[in-house]
């Protein structure tokens, strides 16, 4: 395996991520002392872009650590070789996610209290429990992988792993799910959609950060490998896709979410545009016929094919979170409601530079803790190259 030492490049990008946190960091402090005045936000759009990259992050770190589950709890090689830097970009993700969302929702101080005074009856509280058991676990499944003495306890920390995400998957899709003050959001299916569409986005998000690492290290990734990790991803796309699908069309059937589902899907302006082109066509279908094709499927089809799953989730996302909110809500079914406080009206609302700079902070969080865990422990996949495969371009 080779290894490069190029010390210069790594404080080089250390320091471009470092500062993008940074940057991130100054703008949650603008917002925190101005106020949300000075975002796009108001009273009925309460969760924006943050949010949209803040549920991205936290519901990919779960799906990224689907490629340690495929390797240790289910005895595959190819992917039990891939499951330490499966659970790095776990954690770094989880956190850079985690980020976001406290410094988003002001006063990230009272966390204490959520912690101090928990509150059982409230699917927020649960949350607490489940992100922090989500660190320790995945703490543990990595020691486990690397102290040798630990080795015999892998498939069991892999298999609390498994479960843990399971459940913290299945408690952000009930952050919706359960918030009756949005209609748009109250349905049953949104706990197993998130878990799907964590499948498809933590893949994507690896196999573009496994690609960067074998480029950074002159290595080429062995084309079986490649071909049953693009598949892999079809698959997810596609069934992440199927469920989609029903939602809306549950919300269609429905004669109470009627009105919401053409409003997204064919009223609301800019939703239906990022719905249709950004998330079915360029996150969904351009990326399966990438990752399926004979000749497009090659390594360059595959890391083009992740990059628009990961634009397609962020349209998904923006669509549902923000759409969702845009929608008024209707108290009074089959009636017109209308006041001086904007009641029955739909919502405006435009991103402005501190959320797109908060988010981006968390990512850059993400990249730092990444960036360092690689550098310091040996996460590069050990694949058994075979002569002439391994060669430094």
């Amino acid at each position: 395996m080779l290894v490069r030492s190029d010390s210069r490049a790594f404080y080089l990008l250390l320091g471009l991520g470092v500062l993008v946190t940074l940057i991130g960091l100054g703008a949650a402090h603008t917002m925190e002392v101005h106020g949300h005045a000075i975002t796009g936000m108001d009273n009925q759009i309460v969760w924006g872009l943050p949010h949209v990259f803040a549920i991205f992050l936290i519901v990919s770190a779960s799906g990224v650590l689907n490629v340690a589950s495929i390797g240790s709890v289910f005895g595959q090689p190819v992917y039990k070789k891939r499951a330490p830097l499966s659970g790095l970009l776990s954690l770094a993700m989880l956190a850079g996610g985690l980020m976001v969302l406290m410094l988003d929702l002001g006063r990230p101080d009272r966390v204490i209290v959520a912690a101090t005074h928990y509150n059982p009856t409230s699917v927020f509280a649960w949350n607490v429990l489940l992100y922090s058991g989500m660190f320790t676990i995945v703490a543990i499944y990595l020691w486990t992988m690397f102290e040798r003495r630990m080795n015999r306890f892998s498939t069991a920390a892999g298999i609390a792993a498994l479960v843990w995400r399971f459940v913290l998957t299945t408690g952000t899709g009930l952050i919706f799910g359960f918030l009756v003050a949005r209609q748009a959001y109250q349905s049953a299916l949104l706990a197993p959609l998130f878990i799907v569409l964590s499948f498809g986005w933590g893949l994507a998000v690896f196999l573009a950060v496994q690609a960067a690492m074998y480029r950074w290290n002159g290595l080429a990734l062995p084309a079986d490998v490649q071909r049953r990790m693009a598949r892999l991803l079809g698959v997810f796309v596609a069934a992440a896709l199927y469920l989609v699908a029903v939602y809306h069309l549950t919300n269609v059937y429905y004669a109470r979410q009627a009105d919401f589902a053409a409003f997204v899907l064919r009223d609301g302006g800019v939703f239906p545009a990022l719905f249709w082109v950004g998330y079915v066509l360029l996150g969904s279908v351009l990326p399966m016929v990438l990752l399926f094709h004979p000749r497009w499927g090659d390594a360059r089809g595959t890391l083009t094919a992740a990059a628009f799953v990961v634009l397609g989730a962020f349209s998904l996302l923006y669509v549902f979170i923000v759409g969702g909110q845009a929608y008024p809500l209707e108290i009074f079914p089959g009636y017109q409601v209308s006041s001086t406080f904007a009641d029955g009206a739909v919502a405006h609302y435009v991103p402005r530079w501190p959320e797109w700079l908060l988010g981006l902070g968390g990512v850059g969080a993400a990249f730092v803790l990444t960036t360092i865990g690689v550098r310091v422990l040996d996460f590069l996949p050990q694949d058994d190259f075979a002569p002439g495969k391994a060669v430094q371009e």
